[in-house]
């Protein structure tokens, strides 16, 4: 449903799924107090007042929680999907209706209309970019630099956007700078471990119904998310096995307790094969000839392109569709290779993301770190800049207060002595 009259324009599924979607607004915004609390004081504030902010996000109702504490700060905000998979339709459809959020996403768009919709947003011309995998900035840097010059800033909540943005700082083409709010400890080691490691596993149980206990089940990639993605697999009794390219990461997955090879070693004993790493053909075409009969292959990084699915189109003599989100591919020599949700993010295209409780976090950095930047952004050089530590710890003081979590305070006794070199052996 595609609506232009004036400075209403928005494309969604169905308007008339508003009101569900503002069930499942306020379902997520019961395990979200951080962002509530911050929208509290956005209200009374109103710290990103006269500011476009362009959104290119997962929309979902955690992400309709934060577009809506954007909106009480005063901005002007403008959202589209950051994935063809992820949207939840009631979700846009309520953000437009309600909320005075136009949205431009729909469930199961294809690639053309994908752009067509971060091109809305860019329509708008925005003070200010948020983004989750880099897209909206990329896009603005390839095709619409005419509008850099009234960018202030942005910021970035993906560990594929973060690598993204930082080679185009190296490669100075970054024209604003962009905070990595990827990099708060607040997001990466509770968002990309609990949430990824739950909501993975989540899709993968939804889109197969498959027992995961007894099962062997391979992770390529041990970053927070493979981290995550190994522990939840355990403890559901599955057989781990951690692929690594790098030596440090590989090395603590051993000593983690998990058996760690190569994906050409794995492959032949492997029931599931997940992807978490933000790079390319991390699946390719040698592996799908090592796979055994029936092997489940997903991906849980952001982007598609972790499984090369072009060449297991050339391998495949058919493919069928046994359940909503699995596709079959029979190959020549009879084997079947089973890829979940079209190589997409398994846990946003089966399932429903990660946690509105962890996602309370993510969000509250994205939304403290808009505010910063509008602040701020003319201090700032066009680079990427970590989110700062006092944002970090507001976040994590807010969050344990809202858990009713109390924790110690250094005396000035133990401040004095942290501070001095003097104190040592007596």
């Amino acid at each position: 449903m595609t609506s232009t009259t004036g400075t209403s324009t928005y494309d969604v599924a169905d308007l008339s799924l508003a009101d569900e979607g503002d069930r499942l607004i306020a379902w997520a915004a019961r395990e979200m107090p951080v962002l509530g609390l911050i929208q509290e004081r956005f209200e009374r504030e109103r710290p990103l007042a006269g500011l476009r902010l362009g959104a290119c996000l997962h929309v979902t109702s955690e992400t309709a929680n934060l577009a809506i504490t954007l909106r009480a700060g005063g901005a002007d905000v403008r959202l589209c999907a950051s994935n063809p998979l992820s949207t939840q339709d009631p979700v846009a459809a309520a953000l437009t209706a309600h909320h005075g959020v136009p949205t431009f996403a729909v469930r199961g768009e294809d690639n053309a209309r994908y752009f067509d919709h971060i091109n809305a947003v860019l329509d708008h011309r925005p003070n200010l970019t948020m983004d989750d995998g880099a897209d909206l900035v990329a896009e603005l840097h390839k095709t619409r630099t005419e509008l850099i010059p009234e960018v202030l800033a942005g910021t970035e909540e993906t560990t594929t956007g973060v690598i993204r943005l930082r080679a185009m700082a190296a490669a100075k083409a970054l024209r604003f700078p962009i905070v990595a709010v990827n990099e708060a400890l607040t997001k990466h080691m509770f968002d990309n471990r609990y949430g990824t490691g739950q909501s993975t596993l989540d899709g993968l149980i939804r889109a197969t119904n498959v027992l995961l206990a007894g099962k062997t089940l391979v992770v390529c990639g041990y970053g927070w998310c493979g981290r995550g993605l190994a522990n939840r697999a355990a403890g559901h009794g599955a057989h781990v096995v951690v692929t690594e390219v790098d030596p440090v990461r590989a090395l603590e997955a051993a000593m983690d307790g998990y058996r760690v090879m190569t994906l050409a070693e794995a492959a032949p004993q492997a029931d599931f094969i997940v992807t978490v790493t933000g790079d390319i053909n991390v699946i390719d075409r040698h592996h799908f000839e090592l796979m055994k009969d029936g092997c489940i292959v997903a991906n849980s990084g952001h982007f598609n392109d972790e499984i090369n699915l072009a060449a297991l189109d050339e391998m495949a003599s058919g493919v069928s569709r046994p359940r909503p989100y699995v596709e079959s591919y029979r190959l020549r020599d009879g084997r079947t290779v089973n890829v979940l949700a079209q190589g997409r993010l398994v846990n946003l295209a089966a399932a429903e993301g990660h946690p509105a409780a962890v996602m309370d976090m993510s969000f509250a950095n994205q939304a403290l770190c808009a505010e910063y930047v509008a602040r701020h952004h003319a201090e700032l050089e066009p680079r990427v800049y970590d989110v700062p530590a006092d944002i970090d710890a507001a976040i994590a003081a807010l969050k344990l207060s809202s858990m009713g979590i109390g924790i110690d305070v250094l005396t000035e006794e133990q401040r004095r002595y942290l501070a001095s070199w003097e104190s040592g052996t007596s």
